[in-house]
């Protein structure tokens, strides 16, 4: 990967743990206390950002191999891509401007070399990555019995605070506002 001039922690599982979900529940924590946070998510599948009808969707339909809106609020890039591969962690991270954050969050690129957390309830009957990626550095899971391959901590996936204290140690992070 190529290096950053900001933490970068990932988190992996599989499809359906709940990913997006302890995002969504981690970054209000991490911005109260006062970290600027971007998100990388890894999407396998095509997507769309604009709307059919938007005038970015129309211009970007109309053959734009970049679409950037800008506004006061708000700036959106869209880059259509000919490339068979997978972009990796290092293409999506040259996007960022590291003037802007604090801590780089992931979601996916789970075989790329950084450090990451695995998702993990064994009610989904999947197994676990950990024993298979070495770059997991903890798992959080509902299951607070759960037996691991290898030793890591075993996070409760519904302690957010907790898997917040996590990463800001894990990455050595002092974070500006006042922690409970």
């Amino acid at each position: 990967m190529t290096p950053f001039p900001r933490p970068v922690m990932g988190l992996c599982a599989w499809p359906g743990t709940g990913k997006t979900t302890l995002l969504t529940r981690l970054l209000p924590r991490l911005r109260l206390w006062g970290l600027r946070v971007a998100v990388i998510k890894h999407a396998h599948e095509r997507f769309d950002l604009d709307q059919p009808g938007k005038d970015s969707y129309v211009i970007r339909q109309a053959g734009a191999c970049q679409m950037l809106i800008a506004s006061r609020q708000r700036m959106a890039l869209t880059t259509e891509r000919s490339a068979a591969a997978e972009p990796t962690l290092a293409d999506s991270l040259t996007l960022l401007d590291p003037r802007t954050v604090d801590l780089v969050l992931v979601e996916g690129f789970k075989r790329e070399p950084f450090p990451k957390i695995e998702l993990h309830r064994p009610s989904l009957g999947r197994p676990l990555l950990c024993g298979e990626i070495p770059h997991i550095v903890a798992v959080a899971s509902d299951d607070p019995h759960l037996h691991l391959p290898r030793e890591l901590p075993l996070l409760d996936l519904a302690a957010i605070d907790g898997i917040a204290r996590f990463i800001l140690d894990q990455l050595e992070i002092d974070p500006r506002g006042a922690l409970p």
